[in-house]
């Protein structure tokens, strides 16, 4: 069963390159006391992730924290050094956080993973979107598709909350 509003996002070690090199980040300590946009993608240089999904919230970032989102975190099933290429390349860098869910611990314990073997790619996470206040999902928008991003896209979220 895949994460539902209400429900809690359960705490897990995230990893993200940072300039002292790769740091662990706890869910629970990275979320506790804030608003926070995370979004999942199912790889790092994937055609629509590269192309829409992350540059979409990388642009909307100072109006999503206008409307009171303290931080916005992108989730991928990668490593920490292709999560920060791929961030460094899009200029992501002061406004989403490139985290990686190495084994799938998140993605599978959000109920959010999905076997892209057919695409050469493994086990992955579906395209995806939450606000989460204090550790807890108020909205979830999961695509139906890995090639749709329309449900999940920052513009999305901003017409929400209009």
């Amino acid at each position: 069963m895949a994460i539902e509003p209400g429900q809690s996002i359960p705490n897990v070690m995230l990893k993200e390159m940072t300039p002292d090199g790769i740091k662990d980040v706890s869910t629970a300590e990275f979320l506790a006391g804030k608003k926070v946009i995370m979004f999942g993608v199912p790889g790092a240089y994937t055609p629509v992730c590269s192309t829409s999904h992350l540059p979409g919230f990388i642009e909307q970032a100072d109006k999503l924290k206008s409307e009171g989102v303290d931080a916005i975190a992108c989730v991928a099933v990668n490593d920490p050094f292709v999560m920060s290429s791929w961030g460094e390349m899009h200029g992501a860098t002061g406004k989403v956080h490139m985290l990686c869910d190495p084994s799938a611990e998140l993605t599978k314990a959000l109920g959010l993973d999905l076997d892209l073997g057919a695409f050469g790619l493994g086990a992955r996470s579906q395209r995806y979107s939450m606000v989460i206040e204090n550790g807890v999902a108020t909205t979830v928008n999961i695509e139906k598709s890995i090639f749709d991003h329309e449900a999940s896209a920052a513009s999305a979220l901003l017409a929400s909350a209009a």
